[in-house]
């Protein structure tokens, strides 16, 4: 996944973490300095979903607009690689998979 944070701050005409953050903080989410920082300069390995909610609000988006499939064109995602699923394949597509290489998980109890 590809974090587009600073694009969509950008489109909504913040263009520092502080500026972010002081949107944040009005809004309701307080976060550290360090925090910020970390989420304004890469791709977070984790985050809440409340705090992702409150990202939204503030910039007026959706997840998908800040969480964007690696490799896939963050302006046109309908000529994004998709294979047909069903009968039609116009109204069915899905995204490839492709599982990330790292530890196997372990299976669930029975």
């Amino acid at each position: 996944m590809q974090w587009n944070l600073r694009m969509k701050a950008a489109e909504a005409g913040i263009w520092q973490a502080t500026q972010m953050r002081r949107r944040l903080a009005e809004a309701g989410l307080e976060i550290s300095a360090g925090k910020m920082s970390m989420l304004w300069s890469r791709t977070p390995t984790t985050i809440r979903l409340d705090d992702l909610e409150v990202l939204c609000a503030v910039l007026n988006c959706t997840p998908c607009d800040l969480l964007v499939p690696a490799g896939l064109p963050t302006t046109q995602p309908e000529q994004a690689p998709t294979r047909a699923t069903g009968t039609d394949p116009a109204l069915s597509r899905v995204h490839d998979i492709v599982p990330k290489p790292g530890r196997p998980r372990s299976s669930p109890p029975l």
